[in-house]
């Protein structure tokens, strides 16, 4: 084994958060850390320049010994695996001439004040899914040691009978009831043999109830009658009777309904060149749908948990028909009371939490995290979700979320011809598509079944998975050029890898079309030599697909691959006997060798009944408030109404170029949106919405209440958007329930059936998707005494619609006008307070809910704000939803800083969180509109509640409060946990901008006419190639290459693999611009591999810098590829002054809409713009620029900053996060001495249309801010 010492492994903040987790727990006074690689074989003396070179920026390091009073411990990924960062470090050093056999990364910890590290610390400092532990550095060797291949078992039952299946049962966590140990038993011994174990995994994972949902598949009896209709046929009634516009529904991996025809942009082979060229086609985008849950795993390991939820749900998208297009996603956390210490609330206790899962705020520093990680690694916007935080004693019982719900959802595209899978035929080559088996995620659908605390808890960890997004972006580049080549699209039926892996998704594939398969079990990619045959068929390793192509089409399939560098295996074929053979050659046995029918057929229909019981809440009413600001300032202060900035600003918004509403409104950027909206495509103002809708606590007093409110309150969030009709919406419903306590088969019965038997029927819409978790509990004995924490049923509701006009949404934001807030109450001033946040801050439930009285009324509800906003009558819009009335309008102060007088209000009109919405109406329309409201069905239900003035205060009651404390109050949940989580002194930053009266959000002051066209006297001349150039992990291309196509670029799309293989020469071209993403996952740095396979490969270095030096030419260089083309700066004259960009000062993603100013340049792209004050998209986690003192100076003498972060005065600030990273002097972009290479972290790509814009002037209607920068380059061309 050789070593190579690399620089420290912590930040100093970080190491700080860590030294206090330390030393909270052991007497650890400091600590060191640092990271170590490790090769498997020596490296002689070029191969060690190279690696220091590649791995430490040349620096070299010395390893850190421990002296006298330290110990030393390792941390490496576990033995017998090969890391996904070892895979893509292998790849970037043979792609740089440097090819090693196996290298590792670890961390050396050199801890000071104990004399040996606990397993308490242990567990602190690694994580014990992925990584082992080393006392010593030489044990590591281990690492590299081949283990020999485990053996097949096979269980006696020919031997034992039933009882040895009852053994392995429990041994191996299949969780099997009774009735399916009985028919494996019988079914065994009619085949005559004894079952294998990977038989048997198979069977279960196949089985449980996370994949064959047999609970809401059962027979229902009810106090003694047996009901005519299971869950499921509930839920299929609102399809039933509402078929229209549903193409697709509960068969494929994601539901498709109708979308727009419009212009999809997107490359296609020229068969003169042999490039790739983007271009408009015409076609119908219809609209594929799909949420998803991820609870069980989040629990165990909260970022892992809820990242893999997120990569799961994508590939369901990508999985959909013959191959669909992911394109914008949600997240949605519940949890119990967060106890943040030092920072704990009234209506908090702490009853403590099982030693195995992660507490409640645990989960919400790192799921979070997760999750937008993975969705920004993969290149998808997170633009919803929700977040809801419950615990409570209820009639002596503790309800809550010790097991959480993650929620992952999303929509995307997909061509009218892909919707169906074509039947596969025998002889059809069956192929897994993606990453390398791995031993994570064993048993995972099995363990998702079960209550949380009945399994052992090394099976509960070992049933997580782990990420590798950058990985699943290469399988989704080969499904788009698969689905782009439109009728010959190879793939003939897809299906992703989820629960129980291979061993579940293979014979899901092929049993969709009645056959069998004969498969290769050592074909299988596998990055664990040792697994055991059982091991390597049902492993959960991530970002994996299956699917069959003809055998004509293989070397196709093998080119489109190939070129995106994406691993992929043929397996075997279809039969047409109904039979799954898996052979093993290395054992010469056939490992599974048993019909389809055992597997996926005549497992026994469960059948479930109860008794009904009557719900009990307590005597809670408004009367009990005396204190009217205290209950203000508790209700805004709830998580659930409160700011979800810390969960939205880690995710990033602009990708896709096509996101027209993200959470963030107003020049403030406050999260207050109702729903998320895009545009269909890169052209026209089409596109779809998503919204979301959940009230749990409803559920403990009114299940079917429960149920009815979240499909109101996702579609009063979704009509903010312009919709043509309520039955144009479509739902998803996710249920979760801890099935088979008291009362609880009951809640979820009594849920399903009110909305799928008569709500949605009446108001005409259907749920053709939807996903159920129904072991919603946790039990744990807490030194002797047991306790348990049963989840209130969630009927969590995503509503999704094609919109007609992007242009056409609502906010929240107010507009300085002289108007009225005008309520809309369906309950017509009922307003119920039972299951209210209210009552939950004053520890109580109350007795009556809130409800949806009438659906007529619901649905004209709906028709009267698509019509008042059409008729442009709308100044503002907000539903009313968790915290009532006063949450929404405060909400409505926030996002405008204005003030609003509310004339004077009941306590139950203030809170009641009944249906209905604030719309600010300017006073003029409001007279006109009197005759046609007095006349309307709804009369009885609107009314004025108040005004909007300019004073910034909220008037209610006799109280006069700041806007100002208000929203300090309502965003200080978010700021605890920011400060916990990220860098503390930026949290803190930011937090001060709420009550800076001086600071006015985002401005615009362009010094240029955003319309004008000046590439018009080129643009009919000819068409200049431009390289869109991409590496493995880019994700921002497309939207790129739009914005160069828009002002009369021919763009092709150009893979670092098409430069290697010599398929495209940069001599032909006369731009490029290297694309955002996440090249190589990060490994070696941002940007840092891919900037260095051209720099060691001779023949790629010659072509570059010929390229950067022919006089005609430009280069642009944007987020990754800013990082990747400052590291190529030796290679571009006038560049010896450039920047590197490193970690933000956050410490996290950063994704926010921020302010620069264009400075005096040399510039070609930023002709005429000097001085503008424009706002622009950034999206990274490593922006910061890093320089000697002398090249900032350089870089300053020779106006080669291009653009820098400036406040809402347009002054240069360190401020965060109106300078996002951190960077000296503001500096967000530079270029070349003679200005025709140009590198920037923001995104001018994702604002070049007016649309794109989060917060922009209502005077941009047609371009955006940042079109010119790309109408430069062409004129600059010529």
């Amino acid at each position: 084994m050789f070593i190579v010492a690399g620089a420290p492994a912590h930040s100093s903040f970080k190491k700080t958060q860590l030294l206090n987790r330390l030393a909270s727990m052991s007497s650890v006074q400091s600590f060191d850390s640092q990271w170590v690689y490790l090769f498997d074989q020596a490296l002689d003396e070029q191969q060690q320049q190279s690696a220091l070179q590649l791995l430490n920026d040349g620096a070299s390091f010395e390893l850190r010994q421990a002296a006298s009073d330290e110990v030393q411990i390792l941390v490496t990924p576990r033995v017998g695996t090969i890391s996904p960062w070892s895979s893509k470090a292998t790849d970037i050093f043979a792609n740089c001439n440097t090819p090693v056999h196996r290298l590792e990364r670890g961390v050396l910890f050199t801890l000071k004040g104990i004399a040996d590290v606990s397993n308490e610390l242990k567990q602190v400092l690694h994580d014990r899914m992925t990584e082992s532990v080393f006392n010593h550095i030489d044990d590591a060797a281990a690492l590299f040691v081949e283990t020999e291949p485990k053996p097949l078992n096979s269980i006696d039952i020919l031997g034992e009978g039933k009882a040895a299946l009852v053994k392995a049962n429990s041994e191996f966590g299949f969780a099997l009831s009774d009735e399916e140990i009985d028919y494996l038993t019988e079914a065994f011994i009619k085949i005559g043999r004894n079952p294998h174990d990977i038989e048997l995994m198979m069977f279960a994972q196949a089985n449980s109830e996370h994949c064959r949902h047999k609970i809401f598949g059962s027979e229902w009896t009810i106090d003694g009658e047996v009901q005519p209709l299971s869950l499921f046929q509930m839920i299929k009634n609102t399809y039933k009777e509402s078929p229209t516009d549903v193409l697709s529904a509960y068969k494929d991996n994601a539901s498709v309904i109708v979308g727009f025809d419009t212009q999809r942009f997107y490359p296609k082979k020229d068969a003169a060149t042999g490039h790739y060229v983007y271009k408009y086609k015409s076609q119908a985008a219809h609209i594929l749908m799909k949420v998803e849950t991820h609870n069980h795993p989040t629990a165990i390991a909260p970022f892992a948990g809820a990242a893999t939820g997120s990569g799961g749900e994508i590939r369901d998208e990508g999985a959909t028909g013959r191959g669909g297009k992911p394109k914008a996603g949600l997240t949605g956390f519940t949890v119990s009371n967060l106890n943040i210490p030092g920072f704990e609330q009234p209506w908090e206790e702490n009853y403590g939490k099982p030693s195995r899962m992660a507490s409640p705020l645990q989960i919400m520093i790192e799921g979070p995290l997760g999750g937008a990680a993975f969705n920004n690694e993969f290149g998808r916007p997170a633009l919803n979700g929700y977040f809801r935080t419950f615990e409570q004693n209820v009639n002596g019982e503790v309800k809550g979320f010790h097991k959480p719900i993650m929620i992952a959802g999303g929509y995307g595209n997909i061509r009218p011809d892909h919707v169906e899978k074509d039947p596969i035929e025998p002889g059809d080559l069956l192929i897994v598509l993606g990453g390398p088996a791995m031993l994570i995620g064993l048993g995972g659908g099995a363990a998702s079944s079960v209550d949380s605390g009945t399994m052992g808890e090394n099976l509960d960890f070992a049933s997580v998975q782990r990420e590798n997004p950058e990985m699943e972006r290469r399988c989704q580049e080969v499904i788009d050029t698969c689905w782009r080549l439109e009728d010959a699209n190879p793939i003939v039926s897809v299906h992703d890898v989820g629960a129980g892996g291979i061993s579940n998704a293979m014979p899901e594939l092929v049993n969709d079309h009645e056959l069998g398969a004969v498969l290769d079990l050592r074909k299988i990619p596998s990055l664990e030599p040792g697994m055991s045959p059982m091991e390597i068929w049902s492993n959960e390793a991530q970002e994996r697909y299956v699917l069959a192509i003809r055998p004509s089409s293989l070397e196709l399939f093998e080119s489109i691959c190939a070129r995106e560098r994406c691993p992929f295996a043929v397996l075997g074929e279809a039969t047409e006997a109904r039979h799954l053979t898996v052979e093993d050659p290395l054992f010469n046995n056939n490992a599974v060798d048993i019909p389809m029918q055992v597997i996926l057929g005549g497992t026994p229909r469960m059948s479930r009944s109860y008794e009904s019981i009557k719900r009990q809440g307590d005597d809670f009413d408004a009367a009990q408030v005396t204190d009217l600001k205290d209950a203000i300032y508790r209700v805004i202060k709830n998580p659930t109404v409160a700011s979800k900035s810390f969960l939205i600003t880690i995710g990033d918004r602009s990708i896709t170029g096509m996101v027209a509403r993200d959470q963030m409104v107003g020049p403030w950027q406050v999260p207050v949106a109702d729903a998320a909206v895009t545009t269909t495509s890169l052209q026209g103002f089409t596109g779809e919405a998503m919204a979301m809708g959940e009230r749990p606590p409803v559920a403990l007093l009114n299940p079917a209440a429960s149920a009815r409110l979240a499909v109101a309150e996702s579609i009063s969030n979704i009509m903010s958007a312009k919709i043509d009709q309520i039955s144009d919406i479509k739902l998803s419903a996710n249920w979760m329930a801890a099935a088979g306590q008291k009362g609880e088969d009951q809640a979820l019965f009594e849920g399903v059936k009110a909305i799928g038997m008569e709500m949605c029927p009446a108001l005409g819409i259907a749920i053709p998707v939807g996903k159920d978790s129904l072991s919603m509990r946790t039990t744990w004995n807490d030194e002797g005494v047991d306790k348990s924490v049963t989840s209130p049923m969630s009927g969590v509701i995503t509503a999704f619609a094609p919109v007609t006009d992007v242009r056409k949404t609502l906010t929240p934001e107010l507009k300085n006008t002289d108007s009225v807030l005008v309520r809309i109450d369906l309950s017509k001033g009922q307003f119920r307070l039972g299951g209210s946040i209210l009552a939950q801050v004053y520890k109580a439930i109350g007795s009556v809910t809130p409800d949806v009285d009438n659906f007529d009324e619901f649905k004209a509800f709906f028709a009267l704000i698509q019509d008042w906003n059409n008729r442009g009558l709308i100044q503002a819009y907000h539903d009313i939803g968790d915290g009532g009335l006063l949450a929404t309008v405060t909400e409505m102060m926030f996002a405008s800083r204005l003030g609003v007088a509310l004339e004077d209000q009941s306590v139950a009109a203030l809170f009641a969180e009944e249906i209905g919405a604030v719309l600010q109406i300017t006073k003029a329309d409001w007279v006109n509109l009197a005759a046609e409201v007095a006349a309307c069905a709804l009369k009885d239900a609107i009314s004025v509640v108040g005004t909007v003035n300019n004073t910034d205060q909220l008037a209610v009651n006799g109280l006069v409060l700041e806007r100002a404390d208000l929203q300090t109050a309502w965003s200080e949940v978010s700021h605890q946990i920011q400060r916990l989580r990220d860098n503390s002194e930026t949290a803190d930053q930011e937090f001060a901008l709420i009550t800076d009266k001086n600071h006015k959000g985002l401005i615009a002051q362009p010094t240029f006419d955003l319309n004008e066209p000046v590439e018009a006297p080129y643009i009919n001349t000819r068409r200049p190639n431009m390289v869109i150039l991409r590496e493995q992990g880019v994700n921002g291309h497309v939207e790129m290459a739009a914005a160069f196509d828009k002002v009369g670029f021919n763009t092709v799309d150009v893979h670092m693999s098409d430069l290697l293989a010599g398929r495209v020469d940069l001599d032909d071209f006369e731009g490029l611009v290297a694309c955002g993403g996440f090249s190589y996952g990060d490994v070696l740095g941002a940007g840092g591999g891919w900037a260095k396979s051209v720099l060691f490969n001779s023949k790629l270095r010659d072509q570059f810098e010929k390229f950067f030096n022919r006089q005609e030419t430009f280069s642009l260089g944007i987020c990754n590829g800013c990082q990747m083309l400052s590291q190529l700066a030796p290679l571009i004259p006038g560049a010896e002054a450039w920047p590197r960009f490193h970690r933000n000062t956050s410490e996290v993603f950063e994704a926010r809409s921020v302010n620069v100013r264009v400075e005096k340049s040399n510039s070609v792209l930023l002709q005429d713009m000097e001085g503008s004050i424009l706002p622009i998209a950034v999206a990274h986690g490593e922006g910061r620029v890093v320089a000697p003192e002398v090249n900032l100076a350089a870089l300053n003498a020779g106006n080669q900053v291009i653009l820098r972060y400036v406040d809402s005065h347009g002054n240069t600030t360190q401020h965060y996060p109106m300078n996002p990273n951190g960077s000296p002097e503001g500096i967000s972009g530079v270029t070349s001495k003679d200005g025709r290479a140009t590198i920037m972290m923001p995104h001018p790509e994702r604002n070049f249309r007016a649309i794109q814009h989060s917060w922009k002037p209502e005077e941009w209607t047609e371009d955006g801010a940042w079109l010119r920068m790309f109408r430069n380059a062409r004129k600059f061309i010529g």
